[in-house]
């Protein structure tokens, strides 16, 4: 192990952080240009362009809970998250080759139909950068301890990931779509290989909190119970796989929609009213159900602006050419990420330490929705949506950091892959619903204000679940004592 490592130094949390800039890179690449590319290149309709978006969600629900769970168990390449990040690293940096490429990949192989090609890619991109994602945030837990040092890794974690997200959109502002992407491709590459080099993982995870003495084993009706918050997301899901080879008509099909609506409603009221017992609960479940409950909603309020904030670019600001769309949607995305990359390690991280990680997330939270609100209200400028989306940066800061350093101390770390997983299941579920439930719905509203309506009301939502979200109480080892343990 090296002597940055023992020590934690800056230099480790930085290294650290690289294989998750690198997915957070291709992820800004897919958020800045894929609603762009799909729209200006090959002339896509908005609920098309949803659907395309709903290939990463999916590919999401399949890869991460499975490769979290395989990750946990296996030892290979001299790792447990190493080969993950190394696999899928590579293949991301292939589809981001391919993206700008989907008609010629298109014409290559004879398919008529270019959603076909563009759902292919995109599937295979976001599988990719599920299948790192989880092993890139679960490392961060196994090799530091818990407490300060552990916020501090997934603070950073934002702060490093983030500054580059702003590069990635301010390249995309500055030389193009296509500029970036091709950038892209060796940055992500690099960032995925390179720093496995100077990070050792430990082959055995020390147990630091007392739920980690019990036994780690839990039976499949104990694991399904875990998705409690998540079941009605779950049956949307299966619901429209099934729908799209079974077809019903509009009125059934809206019937079935809105019932489970209320499907979910009920089982995420449900968990979040529930007890927390520190004592009786065996792996920490009721808080981790909560957790999920709360950031459901808050990925529906982000992810809706994503996919569709180009319809309100095009309806309320009057861009003049397909360029200044792109262009207005970039310096959009970057101003966002900008903020939400500074304050992680530099304001959320000392505010957390004296109110508290629940309460500052929350309270980020609501300030994000109001700049929502704003958007609704006063956005009839770039200027005026460009100030409010730096306010709504301040959320968007928490929802990328916060979420993963309380969900981690609150459940067994000898699992941590499989629960990352499973907590990366209410962010994704939440984007297959905004892409393939809101999809037609955004695109038939003749105003385009629905879009941050929407995104507003979820993220006050999502604040008021966070109310019934508990701050962990742990004792946790020391920085040195913990480099002794690995």
């Amino acid at each position: 192990m090296s002597e940055m490592q023992k020590k934690l130094s800056n230099t480790f949390y930085s290294i650290l952080s690289l294989p998750s800039t690198a997915m957070g890179f291709a992820l800004s690449i897919q958020i800045a240009a894929l609603s762009w590319l799909m729209r200006t290149k090959y002339n896509l309709d908005l609920h098309e362009i949803g659907f395309v978006w709903a290939a990463g969600p999916l590919a999401g629900i399949i890869g991460q809970p499975i490769v979290g769970l395989i990750s946990d168990k296996v030892w290979f390449w001299n790792g447990r998250r190493r080969p993950f990040i190394l696999i899928g690293g590579t293949i991301a940096a292939l589809m981001l080759f391919a993206l700008p490429n989907i008609d010629r990949i298109s014409g290559f192989f004879g398919v008529s139909n270019i959603i076909v090609v563009a759902v292919f890619v995109a599937l295979t991109l976001d599988l990719a950068i599920n299948v790192s994602f989880n092993p890139t945030r679960a490392i961060i837990a196994d090799v530091t301890p818990e407490g300060v040092p552990r916020t501090k890794g997934y603070t950073w974690m934002q702060t490093i990931s983030g500054s580059f997200g702003v590069l990635a959109y301010a390249l995309g502002a500055i030389f193009g779509n296509y500029f970036l992407i091709y950038f892209g491709v060796f940055l992500v590459l690099a960032f995925s290989l390179i720093p496995m080099f100077f990070i050792e993982e430990p082959r055995e995870l020390i147990s630091e909190v007392e739920k980690d003495s019990q036994s780690s084993t839990y039976s499949f009706e104990e694991f399904i119970s875990i998705l409690e918050p998540l079941y009605g997301f779950i049956l949307l899901a299966i619901h429209f796989i099934i729908s799209s080879f079974v077809k019903l008509s509009p009125d059934v099909n809206q019937y079935i929609i809105i019932w489970l609506l209320i499907v979910s409603l009920f089982f995420v009221l449900k968990t979040v009213v529930k007890k927390e017992d520190d004592k009786n609960d065996k792996f920490g479940i009721v808080s981790y159900k909560k957790v999920l409950a709360a950031n459901s909603f808050s990925w529906i309020g982000v992810q809706t602006m994503f996919v569709y904030m180009i319809g309100y670019i095009e309806q309320k600001l009057n861009p003049s050419s397909p360029d200044e769309t792109g262009q207005i949607l970039s310096i959009s995305f970057l101003i966002l990420s900008a903020v939400g990359a500074i304050l992680p390690a530099f304001v959320l991280e000392p505010i957390t330490e004296k109110i508290g990680r629940v309460k500052t997330h929350l309270l980020c939270l609501a300030v994000m929705s109001l700049a929502y609100f704003g958007i609704v209200l006063m956005g009839t400028s770039s200027l005026i949506v460009w100030i409010l989306m730096a306010v709504a940066g301040v959320g968007w800061a928490a929802i990328v950091s916060l979420p993963f350093a309380i969900m981690s101390e609150k459940v067994n770390k000898k699992r941590m892959g499989l629960f990352m997983g499973v907590f990366n299941l209410s962010v994704v579920l939440p984007q297959l619903f905004v892409s393939l439930v809101l999809g037609t719905f955004v695109q038939n509203a003749g105003n385009k204000n629905i879009i941050f309506i929407i995104s507003a009301i979820s993220l006050a939502v999502s604040a008021l679940l966070w109310l019934m979200v508990h701050d962990s109480k742990v004792k946790t080892v020391s920085e040195k004592s913990f480099a002794k343990g690995h």
